[in-house]
């Protein structure tokens, strides 16, 4: 069973803020297990594409299924790879995302548009096949790949791609541009992503891009060439398996670019808020992945570094402002900033952030309804963040108490969590991101 902090469930404010019903239904679920670890993670549309620290879609459902009801509107305002949009999708409710991340909104998008297996199957198999034709006279190729990419963009690519691969991926690429259906044309591009952003690195030189720490063996060791056309087969094939074909529900949903401390919502239009915020100082860093093949969707380098400086969670603290913070918080970035000054300015800047992102939550939420956030905590200069301790403050002086904190124990390769080439001993990485916290704030009445 999950671990539960009762110690907001007893506070008078909550039950006038959202109703006895309600924190018992909270509080029922936080006791339930979080952690889902004989569920499949990866099922069907959740397996379309690599994705680092995504929830269990069971997580999404649980409360999506206890805490609405058919055609509410669920928000995720940090979509990621859209499970709590494609679950509430799936449950008949609305699912509503945003995310500043090309990838992630790629992603989700492609999950929620009903398209037609047999369509999609037909211009996979064009694109593959016509891709290897052109293979055959590859000048037209070369000249891509010599005339599309800027300079910094081409040394990435020449860095990590090996020069048969850089063909390969021109030439599917090249075929899928000329893709008249905008929706099919962005899942094969999508299937072109999957083969590139993988676990064990896919068809580029580097490993571990799913954890989004991408590095080349050392001692001359290499990786085995895997040829891109071929690939892109197998997992064009296994993608539309699992494609929808209508959804009632689809007709609303949707995902879009959008800032999650400033979103362009009416306030009180979501009945629940399911998110999962990123971790502090960019301890997963997703643009630090997401860039293998951003580069080949027509995104340079430099565009990339500047974007992900924009991400929660971003060390970058030139130039930023700060929020007023509460003292349990200030007393967490004190200790970290007495060791390592500008480590503790970045956890400021990520408290700032989330500041705002939870002022924003409340906003949207109607009255009396739940924000579940899944949070994790990181080691700073060998100090715990407390991100859920500080979380759940911050949440309080704004007047969006948290009702109670599930605490999930994480099965780190299905989470897919950052791993490091140092020893599992020695590493922070390693010995820390072993457990969630599901925070439940709720929107007084």
């Amino acid at each position: 069973m999950s671990e539960l902090k009762t110690d907001f469930i007893t506070d008078p404010r909550l039950t006038r803020a959202a109703g006895g019903e309600v924190l018992r239904n909270l509080k029922a679920l936080l006791s339930e297990d979080l952690g889902f670890h004989d569920a499949p993670v990866n099922n069907g549309r959740h397996n379309f594409h690599s994705f680092p620290a995504k929830f269990p879609p069971q997580l999404s459902r649980l409360f999506i299924e206890n805490l609405t009801s058919p055609g509410d509107l669920v928000l995720d305002p940090m979509a990621g790879s859209g499970t709590t949009v494609v679950e509430a999708m799936s449950t008949g409710r609305t699912g509503l995302g945003f995310d500043i991340d090309p990838l992630a909104l790629l992603i989700s998008k492609v999950k929620i548009t009903p398209l037609d297996p047999i369509a999609v199957e037909r211009q996979a198999h064009r694109v593959a096949q016509e891709a290897e034709l052109s293979l055959l006279h590859s000048s037209k190729i070369e000249k891509e790949l010599k005339d599309r990419f800027d300079e910094q963009t081409k040394a990435f690519i020449d860095y990590w791609f090996s020069g048969e691969t850089q063909i390969e991926l021109m030439g599917l690429l090249l075929q899928i541009e000329k893709v008249k259906d905008p929706d099919i044309r962005d899942f094969l591009k999508l299937t072109l992503s999957a083969i590139i952003v993988t676990k064990s690195g896919g068809v580029s030189l580097a490993w571990d891009l799913g954890h989004t720490r991408p590095h080349k063996l050392n001692q001359g060791k290499t990786k085995k060439y895997k040829a891109a056309i071929p690939e892109f087969e197998k997992r064009a094939a296994r993608n539309i398996s699992s494609l929808i074909k209508n959804a009632e529900s689809a007709k609303k949903s949707r995902v879009q670019f959008g800032n999650a401390e400033d979103l362009p919502l009416e306030d009180e239009s979501a009945d629940l808020i399911v998110t999962s915020p990123p971790y502090a100082s960019n301890a997963i860093d997703y643009m630090r992945a997401h860039k293998f093949s951003l580069v080949w969707l027509g995104m340079e380098v430099n565009h990339l570094t500047e974007l992900r400086s924009k991400y929660i969670g971003s060390d970058k603290v030139t130039g930023y402002e700060f929020e007023s913070l509460p003292s349990l918080t200030e007393k967490v970035i004190s200790r970290i900033s007495a060791l390592d000054p500008r480590k503790g300015m970045v956890l400021r800047r990520y408290f700032s952030e989330m500041t705002r992102v939870l002022k924003e939550m409340r906003r949207l939420l109607k009255p009396g309804k739940v924000a579940i956030v899944v949070v994790g905590s990181s080691v700073m200069r060998g100090i715990d963040t407390e991100t859920d301790r500080c979380l759940v403050e911050i949440g309080d002086s704004l007047k969006f108490p948290c009702a109670g904190i599930g605490i999930r124990l994480l099965d780190r390769d299905r989470r897919m969590m950052p791993t490091s080439t140092k020893s599992r001993n020695d590493s922070q990485i390693e010995n820390r991101m072993h457990r969630e916290f599901v925070l439940a704030f709720v929107k007084p009445k």
